[in-house]
């Protein structure tokens, strides 16, 4: 909440804030400069626009001239004839300026959208673990907005206006310096206002979008709790927290706003003070012979087109500061790096055969607060290892380091005597299928969910792995049978529905390492034994782990690692360590004998 109202601090800060703005303004304009050949085409064409604007204030002084009696009727003709040529030449320089910026804008926001949202796809675990979704989706979707904006609207008017600025300067240059200093002093005036605006604006923009980015966080989270929140009857604080932050994120922004927008009416006073100027000055000029009545009626002219791109760009100035603060957010994800990465010289991984072997492994997700210690077990080819143990004593951070989603911090880790840390992480994991005790299924047929394991899989393949998974009965009892299309989630499937999918995916996979997080363990004993006959199916021949909180589950391992605090306490088969009447004797007896409470500091 500090973010949002926070106040600007010392005037150091927000000399970096403004110094920030600028490197990342300057950044941002790379993905335009990428297409140097057409945005080089756009500036001549902006070039040749801001030529015949200044044009046409020329041919009105010669005008006034003629009329003034200077000239003939003669003389009006052609300089009607002229001003129809250079408003042609206007109107074709200008659109075909503001056609090819266009294309180049967008292209470059694709390119910023695919960059961004790809680089998100190659950071590690550790980033989406500190980082709402809320917030990820925020800068994915509304921050790119606003550089959408400035991409579309904001760069083409002021890159025109600059362009239109600096060849009238020269063309008034040529015709009367003098007036021309009486010009920018109204200018300068315009940039000291437009400083102090960016001061105070700049980091009201910044919490602004910070605010944003919480606010959407808020409702992805409470959106996707709905079925609690109406549980619990909290509907009506659901909404005022909402209305609470929303409250927070309208006042920033229309504080940052009021802020920014002051700068058109500012921008307005000192171009009517610069047109007051340069008629009592050039009045004077004129009435003591020093100028010609069609000199200063031009250079009126040419003034007034000076003042309107100057409006131009203050009246974007919102806009480039809001851009501004949405580019930092999308760049300040673009830099991160992910924190488990290749080693330059990583191998593919061969095919996996299934020997794997922990020596000594120690791991902690965060320095000096230690998950798992000292882990040492080696698993043949074609075992059933069970994991088993309290919540939170390590079962599903042994699986995170198997399949390399975090490192570990010491000890090692092979597959077939091959060093998972010395392969490409992918040829890894595409080789490990894994059900989750969540099942998560795609907005799209069931058929392609199925195929999401492996793309190149065919609709028999797919047939046969729902066959065996025990779900094939429920697809055809479906509208479309695989070409049934699923909600969000799968919402429209049952809990034990989308288990045996998720089952059935894995499947599709072809695996040669096999991981159950869990998988039966959030549907009821029927589903159970429809989804264990599926998952019978999919760990013959395959070194599987199976982290069970049911430990009927594991029953049947080859050996079942019994962990606590984060170190191998017990390990064995079922009959054994009944037989010992350790501490898997205890979780095994307090579930089958409801005897839970006279263990509660094990579970």
């Amino acid at each position: 909440m500090t973010a949002l109202t926070a106040k600007p601090g010392s005037e150091d800060d927000t000399e970096n804030l403004s110094c920030s703005m600028n490197q990342t303004l300057r950044r941002l304009l790379t993905y335009l400069t990428r297409y140097r050949f057409r945005l080089f085409l756009s500036v001549l064409f902006m070039i040749g626009f801001s030529v015949a604007m200044g044009i046409l204030p020329a041919l009105m002084g010669l005008a006034t001239d003629v009329i003034a009696g200077k000239g003939s009727p003669d003389d009006l003709t052609r300089i009607l004839l002229f001003f129809m040529i250079d408003a042609t030449a206007l109107w074709v320089c200008g659109h075909l300026a503001q056609h090819l910026l266009s294309l180049i804008s967008q292209e470059a926001l694709f390119t910023l959208r695919t960059e961004l949202f790809t680089h998100i796809q190659s950071l590690s675990l550790s980033f989406f673990d500190r980082q709402p979704i809320g917030e990820l989706m925020s800068r994915v979707s509304n921050d790119t907005d606003v550089i959408d904006q400035f991409f579309s609207n904001g760069i083409q008017q002021v890159l025109q206006s600059v362009t239109t600025i600096i060849v009238l300067t020269l063309v008034m240059l040529i015709i009367n310096p003098v007036l021309t200093l009486l010009v920018y002093l109204a200018v300068f005036g315009m940039l000291a206002i437009s400083s102090t605006i960016a001061r105070i604006s700049g980091p009201a923009f910044e919490h602004m979008q910070e605010g944003l980015g919480e606010l959407n966080g808020f409702a992805e989270e409470r959106l996707a709790g709905q079925k609690v929140t109406i549980a619990y009857n909290q509907q009506e604080s659901t909404s005022k927290g909402f209305t609470k932050l929303s409250q927070q994120v309208a006042w920033t922004g229309g504080r940052a706003q009021f802020v920014a927008l002051t700068s058109m009416p500012a921008a307005t006073i000192m171009s009517n003070l610069q047109m007051i100027l340069l008629l009592v000055v050039g009045g004077a000029m004129v009435m003591e012979g020093d100028i010609q009545l069609g000199e200063l009626v031009a250079f009126l002219g040419l003034s007034s087109c000076i003042s309107s791109p100057l409006s131009q760009i203050f009246s974007e100035y919102a806009l480039i500061i809001n851009a501004s603060a949405g580019a930092s957010r999308v760049f300040r994800i673009l830099d991160e790096q992910p924190v488990v990465a290749d080693l330059p010289d990583a191998v593919t991984m061969p095919a996996i055969k299934g020997d794997v072997i922990f020596d000594a492994v120690d791991f902690s997700y965060v320095p000096g607060r230690t998950v798992l210690k000292n882990n040492t077990f080696h698993a043949l080819p074609g075992n059933i290892f069970g994991l088993c143990g309290p919540t939170g004593a390590g079962k599903s951070t042994i699986i995170n380091i198997l399949t390399r989603y975090y490192d570990i911090q010491s000890g090692s880790i092979t597959i077939d005597g091959v060093r998972i840390d010395e392969v490409v992480q992918d040829s890894l994991r595409i080789q490990i299928a894994q059900v989750l005790q969540e099942p998560f299924l795609f907005s799209s047929t069931v058929l392609d969910n199925l195929r999401y394991a492996r793309s190149d899989a065919t609709d028999e393949e797919c047939i046969a792995a729902a066959k065996q998974a025990g779900a094939y009965e429920f697809i055809m009892a479906q509208p479309h049978g695989f070409e049934t299309y699923l909600n969000d989630g799968g919402s429209n499937l049952s809990q034990g529905q989308r288990q045996m999918l998720t089952i059935a995916r894995a499947m599709v996979s072809e695996p040669h390492l096999l991981i159950l997080d869990e998988a039966t363990s959030n549907v009821d004993t029927r589903t159970e034994k429809l989804i264990q006959s599926g998952l019978l199916n999919l760990q013959q021949g395959k070194t599987s782990f199976i982290i069970a909180h049911r430990l009927s589950t594991i029953r049947h391992a080859d050996c079942i690692l019994v962990i606590n605090q984060g170190e191998i306490v017990e390990r064995g088969t079922h009959d054994d360590l009944m037989a010992a009447k350790g501490f898997y004797y205890s979780l095994y007896v307090s579930q089958f004998r409801g005897k839970l409470s006279a263990i509660t500091g094990f579970v």
